[in-house]
């Protein structure tokens, strides 16, 4: 076979129809990684992936500002993205730097309130995000499905609520001495 021929053969179209992407499954096991979908299944996964919708940010770029209406979740395929808040005198203050299966924003899935918080890449970055109204109608689609994912939120909420109060018990005595 010529040169030619085997590059053909080999060809981007042909590796598709006959070497299915394993992007989709490399994403089903990369979410069921993460706490907040780890009491799904494969195919529970798989039919939330329909509702997200993927993102690229350039390093600098926002993602969301504070004050921003509070409409969905993201979740950090690759990259880096920062977490700060600007107080009342403009200082902007890094609440959190997050990495590759952190993800953030999840309050805005139970109360819709404005981002109490600005997210910013940090480096080139790729985001999966959830919106509520997609998450919204996944839940009434399939209910207990939808309860283990808000039970999974709750569960990080109540673990960083918990760091929160630790850290702010600490500055507290720290400020005592």
């Amino acid at each position: 076979m010529s040169e030619e021929n085997k590059k053909t053969f080999h060809s981007g179209f042909w590796a598709n129809v006959f070497n299915p992407s394993t992007e989709t499954d490399e994403l089903i096991h990369y979410l069921q990684s993460i706490p907040l979908f780890k009491n799904l299944t494969e195919k529970d996964v798989s039919n939330l992936i329909g509702v997200m919708h993927n993102r690229n940010y350039l390093a600098g770029e926002n993602i969301f500002n504070q004050g921003d209406p509070g409409i969905g979740l993201y979740i950090i395929r690759e990259g880096e993205v920062k977490i700060s808040r600007e107080n009342d005198k403009g200082n902007k203050i890094i609440l959190a730097v997050f990495n590759r299966g952190d993800f953030f924003g999840e309050l805005a899935l139970i109360d819709s309130e404005k981002r109490s918080a600005s997210a910013i890449a940090k480096i080139d970055s790729k985001l999966s995000v959830i919106f509520k109204p997609d998450l919204d109608d996944f839940i009434d689609k399939y209910p207990k499905k939808g309860i283990k994912i808000l039970r999974g939120i709750t569960e990080i909420t109540a673990v960083r609520l918990r760091l929160l109060n630790e850290d702010y018990f600490r500055l507290r005595t720290e400020d005592k001495k």
